[in-house]
C-alpha cells in the first residue's frame, strides 16, 4: 500500500472517530439540559418540595455530579447516567407531588361530606311542617323562572372552576337546601341539566356539561336523594341565554340548571 493511501485512511479514521465523539457530547449535552430543565420545575414547586423533598435533593444532587463529570474528567456514558438519575428523581418527586395532593383533595371532600350530613341531621330536628314551609319558599325564590319545563333553578358558573366539574365549597348551602326540599317531597323528581358557554370543542362541551350535571346528581345522592328521583342531562353550548360575545354573557351560559317536577312527580319533557 502506498504511503499516500495509508496517511488517506489514516485520516478517514480520524475524522469518523471525531464525528462519533461530537455526536456522543451532543447525547450528553441534550440529556444534561432534559434533566436540569426538569429539575428547575421541581425546584420552584412548593407542592413538590412540600410532599417529595429527598426527591428534589437526590435529582439535584445527581444533576451536579454529571455537570461536573461533564465539565472535568467524566466519559459521556457516566454524564448521560447521572443525568438519567436525576431525571428520574424528578420525575419520581412529582408523582408523589400528585399522590399526596390527590389524597389531600380525597380528605377534603370527605370532611365536607360528613359535615353536610351533619347539618342536614341538625336540620332534621326542626319541625317539618315549619321546616317545609320555610323551604319551599326557598326553592321558589332560588328558583325564579317558571318554564314550560317546571320550575328552574339555576346554579351559576361561580360554583364551579374554569373547566372543571367539581362544586365549590360554595354550592353547599344551596344543595343542602335542595336536598331538604326533595326529603320532604318525596314525589317530586328533579331533572339535572349542564350547560357551557361556546368555548372549545362541541364533544368537550358536551362532556363538561354532563360531568358538571353529574357533580350535582352525585351530591344529592351522597346526601340521600334516591338516584331514580333525579335525571341527568347535558347540553354543551346549545340553549344559552346570553350572546357568548363577551365574558358576561359566556358567565351566564356555564350553568346548571334544575328542573323540578310537580308535586305529583310529574316532570316536563327534556329539551
Amino acid at each position: 500500500m502506498s504511503v499516500f493511501k495509508q496517511v488517506a485512511n489514516g485520516v478517514l479514521v480520524l475524522g469518523f472517530a471525531g464525528l462519533f465523539g461530537c455526536a456522543s457530547q451532543q447525547s450528553s449535552e441534550a440529556a444534561l439540559q432534559q434533566a436540569n430543565s426538569s429539575f428547575q420545575s421541581v425546584k420552584e414547586d412548593s407542592h413538590v418540595l412540600r410532599s417529595a423533598p429527598k426527591d428534589v435533593i437526590r435529582a439535584g444532587e445527581s444533576l451536579a455530579r454529571a455537570e461536573r463529570l461533564s465539565s472535568y474528567w467524566g466519559s459521556s456514558a457516566d454524564v448521560r447516567h447521572y443525568a438519567y438519575l436525576s431525571q428520574r428523581y424528578s420525575e419520581i418527586a412529582r408523582e408523589h407531588s400528585e399522590q399526596t395532593l390527590n389524597q389531600e383533595r380525597l380528605t377534603k371532600l370527605e370532611l365536607e361530606r360528613q359535615r353536610l350530613q351533619l347539618a342536614l341531621r341538625e336540620a332534621k330536628l326542626l319541625s317539618v311542617q315549619q321546616q317545609g314551609k320555610w323551604l319551599e319558599e326557598q326553592i321558589v325564590s332560588l328558583a325564579t323562572t317558571e318554564t314550560d319545563r317546571g320550575l328552574v333553578m339555576t346554579l351559576g358558573d361561580v360554583l364551579f372552576d374554569t373547566g372543571k366539574a367539581d362544586l365549590k365549597n360554595s354550592a353547599n348551602r344551596t344543595v343542602l337546601k335542595l336536598v331538604q326540599f326533595l326529603q320532604l317531597n318525596p314525589k317530586r323528581i328533579v331533572r339535572i341539566e349542564g350547560y357551557t358557554d361556546s368555548t372549545g370543542s362541541r364533544q368537550d362541551n358536551l362532556q363538561l356539561s354532563r360531568a358538571r350535571a353529574q357533580s350535582v346528581a352525585d351530591m344529592l345522592v351522597d346526601l340521600g336523594v334516591e338516584e331514580k328521583r333525579i335525571q341527568v342531562e347535558g347540553y354543551g353550548d346549545e340553549y344559552p341565554v346570553e350572546a357568548n360575545a363577551s365574558e358576561r354573557g359566556r358567565a351566564k351560559n356555564r350553568r346548571v340548571e334544575i328542573v323540578f317536577s310537580d308535586e305529583k312527580g310529574r316532570l316536563g319533557a327534556a329539551r
